[in-house]
């Protein structure tokens, strides 16, 4: 059985030549950051995951998890690896260092983040929603709650969830049911969550749950939901440590991700299940964006991870598995199916998307970290803004893409990979749910319809193609032919996504359901375009003549990559104009 093993060299790639983490380093007068530190920590942190996460995996899927006595009961073997992950200290990458964080920046995070979800995802979404539940609190909870919280949940001793979806209301949160009434300096709520991610294990001391419910004078609508923080277990004024009034109702039964709990949660049932504010009352929304857009994120790497390891198990498979013959005339045995110039190809489709989407959440990250940095100014106004069109992207693009490359895994695995005991088919079911959670895919292409294209009235897209342009231009001027021939694609296919964006923004004002229609096919349009522009800054920093990068292996392929990417896919994404203009056209013929 192949172990997964972390991919150093284009993670570093990406961390220094998509990203710049050693100028970050240097304006953030941190040097815990710099490349050489980094590259260290994300060597530890692959040998962790190899050694401790990765070979339990698919254990953990065969397993699943357990519900006795309204707890969720973990496999015996998560709780241990959980327990040297807290240990070593793992949790503490996030967070402000005097809870103690090490403040990481998240063009960092992202890498370490995807190290964990390639290797155990089902194990790694508890650590991602509990990062969430930290930058939420950091930002809007009290000092008391910061004090009481935030060391317990940046050691790993606690965990988070995030507490949206109820059974009637879906995606649409403006109709929740969940009450909250003041009493005694606290609040008492009453309610049921559904799909609440780890709701429940046995792996952490306490759970922190964040919830979105109403108050009695709330407001119609979204304008009337608040946020509070809901612990699994509390001190009463006497010290004592009380089990709050939340119970499992059940756990669901799923197509994979089948060791993560996925929990239906009634809080109040006893009418009993106390609970604090977050924020200001009726603001709570705002609030929980702070954690959902983490999420979202996070949720785009996560469709890198299991990517990136469905891609690792159908290369080690075609190096061992012998079928056929070559097509070479003069070799008359039975061949590695690696020599079959389609199993190449699909290989290939997998590398090269894997690399786009890498280098794009490392850029995102970036973006993230400067808007942080530079909070108070306008280039900091400016950063925030640009991660704010990238993020939908980054979670509906990457994670649409990881079910086509896990499925593709299973296709270089042929018959073998239908079969469960190779392992491919796992990837393939736990890679499904990305699409779906943390606002479907559709509601990130309205997202990116609706708001994100109108940031700064439209500057901030603008914004985003002058980098672009740039960069396609610096291609097409470049004394290496294939880098020529990816600048060129590059501009072409930036011409289209300009005129479907113009046509977008007009069509909304008109006809909305008419630019609705369109919405996913222009995020996808996008998310080529913009991996397109990840390989080409990839190719112009290989071939770069201050490092002398094409005497090495590694960079001679970075170029061969892209170019592979650019022309197979950019002119696709050019083509989903026609389709971005004309979808509305059809559409109702579907009653």
């Amino acid at each position: 059985m192949d172990s997964y093993n972390t991919p150093i060299s284009d993670m570093y790639f990406a961390l220094t030549s998509l990203a710049n983490i050693d100028e970050f380093s240097s304006n953030s007068q941190n040097s815990d950051v710099s490349s050489e530190n980094i590259k260290l920590l994300l060597e530890e942190a692959g040998k962790f995951a190899k050694e401790k996460l990765d070979n339990i995996n698919s254990k953990g899927d065969h397993d699943g998890i357990k519900l006795e006595n309204g707890l969720v009961r973990m496999p015996a073997y998560f709780v241990s690896a959980y327990k040297s992950f807290i240990e070593s200290g793992w949790f503490s990458v996030v967070g402000d260092k005097k809870y103690g964080g090490q403040d990481f920046p998240w063009s960092v995070l992202v890498l370490i983040n995807e190290i964990w979800e390639s290797a155990n995802m089902s194990f790694a979404v508890n650590n991602m929603l509990t990062q969430g539940a930290i930058e939420l609190i950091q930002e809007h909870g009290s000092q008391l709650q910061k004090d009481r919280n935030l060391p317990k949940l940046i050691s790993g001793e606690w965990s988070g969830t995030m507490n949206l979806t109820e059974p009637h209301a879906g995606s649409d949160l403006s109709d929740i049911k969940t009450k909250a009434i003041k009493e005694n300096g606290s609040y008492l709520l009453k309610g049921t969550k559904i799909y609440i991610t780890h709701g429940d294990q046995d792996m952490t001391e306490n759970i922190i749950h964040m919830v979105l419910a109403k108050l009695p004078d709330a407001p119609p609508g979204n304008r009337g939901i608040s946020l509070f923080l809901v612990p699994k277990y509390y001190k009463d004024k006497k010290g004592n440590k009380i089990k709050n009034d939340i119970k499992v109702v059940s756990v669901e039964h799923k197509l994979g991700h089948n060791a993560s709990p996925t929990c239906v949660l009634s809080f109040g049932e006893n009418n009993n299940c106390r609970g604090e504010l977050i924020g200001d009352p009726h603001l709570g929304l705002k609030a929980m964006f702070t954690m959902m857009n983490n999420a979202r994120l996070n949720v785009g790497v996560q469709g890198i991870a299991i990517a990136e390891r469905a891609y690792q198990k159908a290369l080690s498979f075609s190096k061992e598995r012998k079928q056929g013959f070559s097509l070479d005339t003069e070799n008359k045995e039975i061949v590695k199916i690696i020599d079959h110039p389609d199993v190449k190809r699909m290989l290939m489709e997998m590398k090269s998307q894997i690399e786009a989407m890498r280098g794009l959440a490392v850029i995102t990250g970036e973006t993230i970290d400067y808007s942080k940095k530079f909070s108070n100014t306008e280039e900091g106004k400016n950063y925030l803004n640009l991660s704010s069109l990238l993020t939908p992207i980054v979670k509906a693009w990457c994670t649409d893409q990881a079910v086509q490359i896990t499925s593709l895994g299973i296709q270089v695995h042929g018959g073998m990979g239908f079969i469960e005991d190779t392992g491919a088919a796992q990837y393939f079911r736990d890679s499904r749910i990305l699409p779906i959670y943390e606002g479907t895919n559709g509601i990130q292409a309205l997202d990116l319809l609706k708001r994100k294209l109108s940031l700064e009235n439209g500057k901030t897209f603008k914004k985003l193609l002058e980098k672009i342009r740039k960069d396609s231009d610096l291609c097409k001027n470049n004394p290496l032919d294939d880098i020529v021939e990816m600048g060129l694609i590059l501009n072409s296919s930036i011409d289209s996504l300009e005129i479907a964006a113009k046509w977008l923004v007009e069509e909304l004002n008109k006809n909305p359901k008419n630019a609705a229609a369109g919405a996913t096919p222009f995020l996808n349009m996008f998310g080529w375009i913009l991996g397109g522009w990840v390989m080409c800054k990839s190719s112009l920093n290989a071939a770069s003549d201050e490092t002398n990068n094409l005497s090495d292996q590694f960079y001679k392929d970075k170029i061969k990559t892209s170019l592979f990417f650019c022309t197979t896919y950019l002119p696709s994404a050019s083509s989903l104009l026609s389709t971005v203009k004309n979808s509305y056209k059809t559409i109702n013929t579907i009653i």
